[in-house]
């Protein structure tokens, strides 16, 4: 209960739903924003949801200078599969297609101008995507864990029913780095455990086989987009060595390494990926 006298605190960040019609199906899309700006889009990782950002949606400095958006994607988190579609009845995987039109629906129908998209892991993959295949609808991209091409596995026990979502968590847990709190830690694992078990798996389908740039970074222009690429000591999924590499192959590009980090440092580590991200940005701004 609130005490008398005192006003009730709320977080920064402001939930809405967005109706948004992407290859003839209307999704309802959860989102949620904070700060005023230049728009800056945040992608999640694979079989996960937009909480991954919530401290970003709460920095004052960002949120001073940029229109912080976090989506949870179709059939992820708040964002319930579609109505209209009989999606029980057939496999859920996520596409490169689909993906890169989802988001350039979102940005129209908000009606945002040449935004900053950042996402990390499946969405530091679509990042580099989005600068190829895109060129323009974003000013720059920031992957972070992203690589041109990565290879999942055989993972298909990731949704095999008697398979627990702990095992997701604990799975996950392993990726992050060893110096991170225990807390956020622990609350990346708590988000994969609620996740459906077919989601995680339908969206490697993009993580690990459909998105290649091999042979295609070297023709992403950055005049048109600019592309940074952020890596983690610990990720031993997209390595950094692999991320290093990609940068290398895109003209213009940057590089950032994370010391101490994992694959999900936006949420692992929030202070220690700030220190990284800032200078980023800044750079981005400058360029306006």
């Amino acid at each position: 209960a609130r005490v008398a006298g005192l006003m009730p605190l709320f977080d920064r960040a402001i939930g809405r739903y967005l109706h948004l019609d992407v290859a003839g199906v209307r999704y309802r899309v959860y989102f949620e924003e904070s700060g005023r700006g230049v728009p800056l889009l945040l992608q999640h990782t694979a079989g996960s949801d937009g909480r991954q950002w919530r401290h970003l949606l709460e920095d004052p400095w960002l949120t001073e200078r940029f229109r912080v958006l976090a989506w949870d994607l179709p059939y992820h988190g708040k964002s319930l599969p579609p109505d209209g579609v009989t999606w029980w009845r057939q496999p859920y995987r996520l596409t490169l297609a689909f993906f890169l039109d989802f988001i350039e629906r979102f940005s129209r129908e908000l009606a945002l101008s040449r935004p900053v998209f950042m996402g990390c892991s499946m969405g530091g993959h679509i990042a580099v995507d989005l600068a190829r295949f895109r060129p323009g609808l974003c000013r720059a991209v920031i992957g972070v864990e992203a690589a041109s091409r990565t290879e999942s596995g055989s993972l298909d026990f990731l949704d095999h029913p008697r398979i627990g979502n702990d095992v997701k968590a604990d799975l996950m847990l392993g990726l992050t780095g060893p110096t991170a709190p225990e807390a956020r830690r622990r609350e990346i694992g708590w988000g994969y455990a609620q996740g459906a078990p077919s989601v995680f798996r339908g969206d490697l389908h993009f993580y690990g086989e459909e998105h290649d740039l091999r042979g295609e970074a070297s023709r992403i222009d950055t005049s048109r987009t600019s592309v940074y690429v952020l890596s983690g000591e610990y990720d031993w999924s997209a390595t950094p060595a692999a991320s290093r590499e990609l940068a290398s192959e895109i003209p213009g590009a940057e590089f950032v390494f994370m010391p101490g980090l994992g694959h999900f440092p936006m949420a692992e580590d929030p202070d220690a990926f700030r220190g990284h991200l800032r200078p980023v940005l800044e750079k981005i701004l400058a360029k306006e």
